[in-house]
This record gives structure tokens, C-alpha cells and sequence, in this order.
């Protein structure tokens, strides 16, 4: 017949715990019966040695009792005193009797028996042909019963210590039986306790798994937890809300990109006009008509940055694919972020600090590219004229650490845990004409979590902002495999 497995976890934990203590509680049954057992014998020893000592003592009595009434028998002749003798005479046999069926010895057999045929002989010359009695004989044949009942004591002795010795080592016996059975017993029942662990804790870890999951936005892997029902049931439950909260991103990416794409076209219209506007196609403007019009470019230069932010930040929000890893050489990839913002590095004078040795590493190019352009134009945005801005990067044993510095205000108190939210922009006031739209960090974030690394902010070793990335040698699949070992 095919057992089938617990459908609940309240089921799981008691199969456990019966398979756990049911060896216990047979190895405890069993020790119970042999202790039993041992105690029945040890009381039977008892008993049988007290009987006999008060057997033997009987016989012995006996003896005494019967030689005298004999010798007054075979003076006084009185038939009473022959009534007397018979009497004892029976109680003898019975005596005897009784010592014969106990566990005995050869020579416990003979002492016995000469016991017996003599008591038998003076029973049948007493009742027989009493005036032939031969008194000799009747001393010598006393004699001869003492000395047997003497001999029948010796050997009784003899037996019951053969038997406590036998008892004494089947006890010994028992006692390593049952020490064996416990040192078996021990490990056998750690197994049990490891492997019921392990079937409990697989959909434990499953379940914590697919949470932590959903809490650092991965709804791309289906949910499947097996075990007992009302655990596969809550594994449902998760997938129905790891489906929700795809649906739910999807349909506010989708959002963000229609509202995006809706606003360019009225956008680019009215950066067109504004163009325009500037360049004097409608005729030459005063200069508070230029003063208004140079307001327009420049919010339209910034709404213009936001949209495509919007959509920067949306892509990224809905891409699925894998990172596409290759090696490549860190230097002109920092060499080329770096240019990309020459323009507002001249602008403001700004001294780029650069510090890269040669390295070679295995990464998704482009969005490394994309990661260093943001730290880059943060540093830009927040660092005063003839300001610095250090970038450096280096390697330790499993990781790729690069960071980027300014001297500028530096990040608030109050804003060190947001500034790597989305559409999030801190409290100090950014340089330039055109202002943050705070999804830049939330971009570097997103790849940097990408490629199964850290991103944080330092304080206390440059007066501005300092960001330090740090990569794994290894790749992204190999760290999340060590994130999740140090997570079970």
C-alpha cells in the first residue's frame, strides 16, 4: 500500500515527530520487557533460595525428631511414639519431594535420593517386623541421612549461586545490549531529526525565497512550492500575487511610456517655436521678450530630459532580458563617460580627477557605461565651479570597486536612504541650468542590482557626495547564489 505524504504542515510536524521518538519508544519498550524479565528471574532465585535454606532446616529437624521417637519407639514400645515417627516420616518425603522438583545438580540428586531410600528402609523395617530391628543399623542409616541432608544443603547452595552468577551476566549482558541500542539509537534518531528538518525546511526556504523575490521586484519566475497542501496552497497564493504585481508594473510602465511618448510630440512643437522664437524668425525680441523666451527653452530643455528619463527609467523597469556579459577594458569605457560630459565639465571648470589602472573585466558594457554617465552627471550637477570630481576604480579578490566623488554640498541626512528611489531629488541645491529629475540614481541602482552588486553612499571621506559601486568578479550568477546561501 502507497503512503501518502501529509497534506498539511500540522500533519507533516507530528509524522515527524512519530518517526522521530517511535524508535525511542520501542528501544524504552524493549528495555521495560528485559528489565521485566530480569526482575521475575532475580525474584524466583530469591524465593527458591529462602525456600530451600527453610526445606533444608525442616529436614534437619526432621531427622532429630524422628531418630529420637525411634529410640523411645524401640524402648517404651509405645505405638504413639511410632505414630509420631510416621508423621514426620511423610513430612520428610514431602520435604524431599519438593527439593527434588527445584533446578538441581547431580550431586544434589544423589543426596536426595539417599535421603529418600533410607528414610524408606526404616519406614519399612519400623512397620514391617519391628522386634527384628537391628538398632546399629538404624544409627548408621541416620547417619547416612544427616551427612545426605548435609550434602543435599551443600549442593542446594551450589545451585542457587550457579543461578544468581548466571543472573549477574545475563544482567551484565542486558546492560550492554541496552547501551548498544542507545549508542545506535542516538545517531539514528539525529538522522531522523536531519532529514525531517530538511523535507520541513525545503518549502520554508521556497516560501522565503519566492518573498524575497517578490520584495526586490523580480515577478519574471513562476512561483511553485511543494510540500503539504496548506503550504502549496500559500504557494498559489504568491504566484496569484507575484502575477498581480507584474500586472500592476506593467500597467504602470505602460503608463509612464504612453504619457511619455504623448508629451514629446506637443513638446518638441513647443521647443521648435521657442527655437524659433530665439533665432528671430518672427522678428527681433526685446529684451524682456528674450528673457521670457530663454525661460521657455529651459524648461523645455528640462521636460524634455524628464520624458526621456521616463521612458529611460520605464525600459528598465520592464526588461527581462539577460545582461549581456562580455570583457572588455574598464579605462576608456571610464574615458568615454567622462566625455560625454565635456561640455559642462568646461563649462564649469570643473578638475576630473581620474584614477584606473588597467583593468580588465567580464560586465555588461553598456550598462556599466550607463552607470558610470549618471554617477558622472550627479557629480556634475552638485559640484561648484572650479570643483573636483574624483573617479577611481580597483580590484580585490572577488570584486570590482569604483567610486565617484565631488566636493560639493554633499547628500542631507535626511535624504541618504531615498536618493536611490525613483523620481526622488534630495534637499541640496544642484548647479547648472537645468535641474535633476531624480530617476539617474534609481538607473544606476537598477543596474547595479543587475549585475548582483552594491550600491551605497560613503560619508565622512570627501565633503560631497561619494558613490561606491562594487561589482562581483564572479558575475551576476554566481553572487546570487552566494547572496542565497548566506540567506538559508
Amino acid at each position: 500500500m502507497k503512503l501518502s505524504r501529509p497534506r498539511t504542515l500540522l500533519g507533516l510536524i507530528l509524522m515527524g515527530l512519530g518517526l522521530v521518538t517511535l524508535p525511542l519508544l520501542l528501544a524504552v519498550a524493549k528495555a521495560a520487557l528485559e528489565l521485566g524479565e530480569l526482575s521475575r528471574e532475580s525474584e524466583a532465585v530469591v524465593n527458591e533460595s529462602l525456600t530451600a535454606t527453610l526445606e533444608n532446616q525442616r529436614i534437619a529437624s526432621l531427622l532429630t525428631d524422628m531418630e529420637r521417637n525411634v529410640r523411645q519407639y524401640l524402648v517404651l514400645q509405645d505405638s504413639g511414639l511410632l505414630e509420631l515417627y510416621l508423621e514426620d516420616h511423610e513430612a520428610l518425603l514431602r520435604s524431599i519431594a519438593f527439593l527434588g522438583r527445584l533446578p538441581q545438580q547431580e550431586q544434589m540428586a544423589a543426596a536426595l535420593g539417599e535421603l529418600s531410600g533410607n528414610a524408606l528402609a526404616i519406614e519399612a523395617t519400623l512397620t514391617g517386623r519391628p522386634q527384628t530391628v537391628d538398632v546399629d543399623e538404624l544409627v548408621t542409616r541416620f547417619r547416612a541421612m544427616t551427612v545426605a541432608a548435609r550434602n543435599t544443603s551443600e549442593a542446594m547452595s551450589v545451585v542457587i549461586n550457579d543461578r544468581l552468577a548466571a543472573l549477574e551476566e545475563t544482567t551484565r549482558a542486558t546492560q550492554q545490549t541496552l547501551g548498544w541500542q542507545a549508542a545506535a539509537l542516538l545517531p539514528g534518531t539525529g538522522a531522523l531529526v536531519v532529514v525531517f528538518l530538511l523535507f520541513v525546511g525545503r518549502p520554508m526556504r521556497q516560501i522565503d525565497t519566492a518573498i524575497r523575490a517578490l520584495g526586490e521586484g523580480q515577478f519574471s519566475d513562476t512561483i511553485t512550492i511543494s510540500g503539504p497542501r496548506d503550504i502549496e496552497t500559500l504557494g498559489r497564493q504568491l504566484e496569484w500575487l507575484r502575477t498581480r504585481l507584474r500586472e500592476n508594473t506593467e500597467e504602470k510602465n505602460k503608463f509612464l511610456r504612453h504619457m511619455s511618448h504623448e508629451l514629446k510630440t506637443p513638446l518638441a512643437n513647443i521647443r521648435e517655436g521657442t527655437e524659433l522664437l530665439v533665432d528671430g524668425a518672427v522678428g527681433t525680441l526685446d529684451k524682456r521678450q528674450r528673457e521670457v523666451t530663454g525661460i521657455l527653452r529651459d524648461n523645455g530643455i528640462k521636460l524634455q530630459k524628464l520624458i526621456e528619463n521616463l521612458l529611460t527609467f520605464s525600459a528598465w523597469q520592464t526588461k527581462t532580458a539577460a545582461l549581456e556579459m562580455s570583457d572588455f577594458d574598464l579605462k576608456p569605457l571610464m574615458l568615454g563617460a567622462l566625455s560625454q560630459h565635456q561640455l559642462a565639465i568646461s563649462s564649469k571648470q570643473i578638475r576630473p580627477q581620474l584614477e584606473v589602472a588597467p583593468l580588465r573585466i567580464h560586465a555588461d558594457e553598456g550598462k556599466l557605461r550607463l552607470v558610470l554617465e549618471n554617477l558622472i552627471s550627479n557629480a556634475i550637477k552638485f559640484t561648484p565651479e572650479r570643483g573636483l570630481i574624483h573617479i577611481s576604480a580597483s580590484t580585490t579578490s572577488d570584486s570590482l570597486e569604483i567610486n565617484v566623488a565631488d566636493n560639493g554640498p554633499g547628500v542631507a541626512e535626511e535624504d541618504g536612504e531615498r536618493i536611490f528611489e525613483a523620481f526622488y531629488q534630495g534637499r541640496r541645491p544642484q548647479s547648472g541650468p537645468v535641474g535633476g529629475t531624480g530617476i539617474g540614481l534609481s538607473v544606476v541602482a537598477e543596474c547595479v542590482q543587475a549585475h548582483g552588486g552594491t550600491v551605497e553612499l560613503i560619508k565622512e571621506q570627501w565633503s560631497g557626495a561619494h558613490f561606491r559601486v562594487r561589482l562581483p568578479m564572479s558575475g551576476p550568477d554566481a553572487a546570487a547564489e552566494t547572496k542565497a546561501a548566506a540567506n538559508a
